[in-house]
């Protein structure tokens, strides 16, 4: 599902930049022929993170939120967007997941969410997690926003992709790994809530906690 498409030893020997493959030599949009590609596993990670206050990480802990289970609700939310993925993104096509987890980190006023998505088939599955990072996101919003309008979900990234004709990327490394695999979510912590994510997921530096407006 890239946008970007490779280049061959030849362009780059003649100078040809990258090119988009989704609009045509006319500038219109397409979708992408992708039946010639091999099928191959292909795993994409996607990360975000939902700003709250502590008060409300306080009413979510101890499922105190107006509308319920807020962690529930929001990796339901995950995990049936990332199936629903080319009928909200125009371009993207069906792809049959075959694995989809969403995994949820309550912080002191945060939540951190990591998407990871699996799939053997001929394009890659990076909108799906992302778009899973984003729904799960949205899910919690709705859930908090009786007590917290200001809430934001901000830094949604893609962490990293295996798999297919490009091999693997990861955000922040030095350039393409080939055979690499994207870091998984840690395994959840039996009685938990929520799982960590690790290191895929990271936080950003100096944000200060927000006050809480109160309900409304």
């Amino acid at each position: 599902m890239t946008t970007v498409e490779s280049v061959s030893a030849d362009d780059h020997a003649q100078g040809s930049p990258a090119r988009l493959t989704h609009v045509d030599d006319h500038g219109a949009a397409r979708m992408v022929d992708v039946s010639a590609k091999d099928v191959t596993t292909r795993t994409a990670t996607a990360a975000g993170r939902f700003e709250t206050t502590p008060e409300v990480i306080a009413l979510l802990r101890r499922d105190g939120l107006p509308k319920g289970d807020a962690l529930a609700v929001a990796r339901i939310a995950g995990i049936a967007a990332a199936k629903r993925t080319s009928d909200l993104v125009p371009l993207c096509h069906p792809v049959a997941l075959h694995a989809v987890s969403v995994e949820l980190e309550v912080g002191a006023d945060a939540v951190d969410i990591a998407a990871t998505t699996r799939t053997a088939d001929r394009t890659g599955v990076e909108m799906e997690a992302l778009t899973s990072v984003v729904a799960a996101g949205l899910a919690l919003y709705d859930m908090v926003k009786a007590v917290d309008r200001g809430a934001r979900l901000t830094d949604v990234r893609l962490v990293a992709k295996a798999g297919g004709r490009s091999g693997a990327w990861h955000a922040g490394g030095t350039g393409d790994t080939a055979g690499a695999t994207p870091a998984s979510p840690p395994q959840r912590t039996p009685g938990s809530t929520s799982a960590a994510v690790g290191s895929a997921v990271g936080s950003p530096d100096g944000a200060a906690p927000r006050t809480s407006p109160g309900p409304s």
